[in-house]
């Protein structure tokens, strides 16, 4: 049931109680901090998600609520990033924007699970406001969940994988109250980039999550999970800093700080690149009881899908810290070692050299590292249903355009302005830099739209073989003829 309160604000009846939300520019509702599941704190803090408390009277859901305890982004890195910490234990909560919130509008539905390598980021990021998807009709969703040793830290006597129990809450949350604020629960797009990603990736792979969404995409991350024994090695080396065993009743008796200063110095060398010690996602028998990129293959072939990446994601990961020019000292032996991590063969070094002449060896080393991480996986996923004329389309896009930012290039991370329609908040400006096409948002932004409300952006599904539709590139030109700009729905 949607009402208004004082002043006119906004109202949503939940399962747990009344939300009172705020009016943003041009009438779209927008309700903030509303907890999905109790905060994670004491016997809770490393178990899995419980129902929040019901309250009574009217909650206020006007601000952003607590982020998950997180490290922050080294200095190189938080320039770029922007990564706002709000204190407090309540951090399962979720945002809704919405154009109509009253329960027969029926609305498409898009839920956002954010990026930061499982150990950072957070649904305040002022780049993933909601208000353009609102805007042009969809209810538009966004979660926090637990990050780091509190989400994904391994232990004997913990559910594994509690960061995956906490999306699945998210998204059982909005299957059962997403009615109230205007949207249809069958009618919801889950997507994510990144470790949203890749996370979005084990949704479609997870049994408890079957049922829960209709359609996924993917920016920029592929389903994955690490060995247990790299996620165990980041505990073990956190439990020897704390000195502490390294079971979760014991790390639930240390307080937050120490924790998060003892996963920053063990995490310290860890990057996308590396093998070494991590946090993330680990097959298990409650939660994702195989190969991730198997099982979403073979449980979620009716999904419909939109699968994507940069054309330079890795410059991201290696322009900021200077291993750019470290790998082009290296030269052929840059080369020679990506080769060996990504299992390419020379071919494939020649392919590559071929389309990219003027490619430096950290930039070819780049691409062959970024194709064992995100394009092979996410073709692999699109070309398990190209053959079958029963599954759900896949469509694939690339982002070519370079940021100002000199060094950057197409780079990963980068479309998420264009994706929101954010390129106006100053926070969208430390990644893509000044000045940066307002009609390449409009195109990408309308694209996401079309897929959440007909189940195509706009183009071809792909059929196996291909280039995938590329934005802001030298096919920007078939990108701007085959997607119909968006028009919003006439609203009461």
């Amino acid at each position: 049931m949607s009402t208004a309160g004082v002043g006119g604000r906004p109202r949503a009846t939940t399962r747990h109680g009344v939300v009172e939300g705020r009016t943003g520019p041009g009438g779209i509702a927008v309700f903030r901090g509303i907890p999905y599941a109790a905060p994670p704190v004491g016997p809770l803090r490393f178990a899995a998600p419980g129902p929040p408390a019901a309250w009574e009277g009217v909650r206020d859901a006007g601000a952003y609520g607590p982020t998950a305890p997180k490290v922050p982004y080294p200095p190189r890195f938080a320039a770029l990033l922007a990564d706002p910490d709000i204190p407090g234990d309540g951090c399962l909560n979720l945002n809704v924007w919405t154009p109509d919130p009253d329960p027969a509008a029926r609305l498409p539905v898009m839920v956002w699970l954010h990026g930061g390598a499982l150990t950072r980021g957070s649904s305040a990021v002022p780049v993933y406001d909601g208000s353009a998807f609102a805007r042009d009709g969809v209810v538009l969703v966004s979660a926090n969940y637990r990050l780091g040793i509190l989400g994904y830290g391994l232990f004997p006597d913990a559910p594994a994988n509690r960061g995956l129990l906490d999306q699945i809450a998210a998204m059982t949350w909005v299957q059962e109250n997403i009615r109230a604020f205007g949207g249809d629960p069958g009618r919801v797009t889950v997507f994510g980039e990144s470790a949203g990603a890749i996370s979005v990736g084990a949704l479609l792979a997870a049994p408890r999550a079957a049922g829960l969404f209709a359609q996924a995409a993917l920016q920029s991350g592929a389903p994955e999970v690490l060995p247990r024994d790299r996620v165990r090695a980041m505990v073990r080396r956190m439990a020897a800093l704390l000195r502490v065993p390294a079971t979760a009743a014991d790390f639930a008796a240390v307080p937050t700080a120490d924790l998060l200063a003892a996963q920053g110095a063990a995490s310290r060398r860890s990057s996308p690149l590396a093998a070494g010690p991590a946090f993330g996602l680990v097959t298990d028998p409650g939660t994702l009881p195989g190969d991730p990129l198997r099982e979403a293959a073979a449980r979620s072939a009716d999904v419909p899908l939109l699968l994507g990446w940069t054309s330079e994601e890795y410059r991201l990961w290696l322009a900021p810290t200077g291993a750019m020019r470290l790998l082009d000292r290296l030269g052929p032996l840059a080369v020679a070692l990506a080769r060996a991590r990504s299992g390419k063969d020379r071919a494939a070094v020649q392919a590559l050299r071929e389309a990219l002449p003027a490619a430096s060896p950290a930039e070819i080393a780049g691409q062959l590292l970024t194709d064992r991480l995100l394009r092979d996986p996410l073709r692999r996923l699109a070309g398990s249903r190209a053959a079958d004329p029963a599954a759900a389309p896949s469509f694939l896009y690339e982002f070519a355009w370079p940021s100002g930012i000199p060094g950057l290039g197409a780079c990963h991370a980068l479309e998420l302005g264009f994706v929101f329609d954010t390129l106006g908040v100053p926070e969208g400006e430390h990644l893509a830099g000044p000045g940066a096409p307002q009609e390449l948002a409009d195109l990408m932004h309308a694209a996401w739209v079309r897929f959440a409300v007909s189940g195509s952006p706009g183009w071809a599904a792909w059929d196996g073989d291909g280039p995938p539709m590329v934005f802001g590139g030298p096919r920007s030109e078939e990108a701007e003829e085959s997607v119909p700009a968006v028009t919003p729905p006439v609203l009461p």
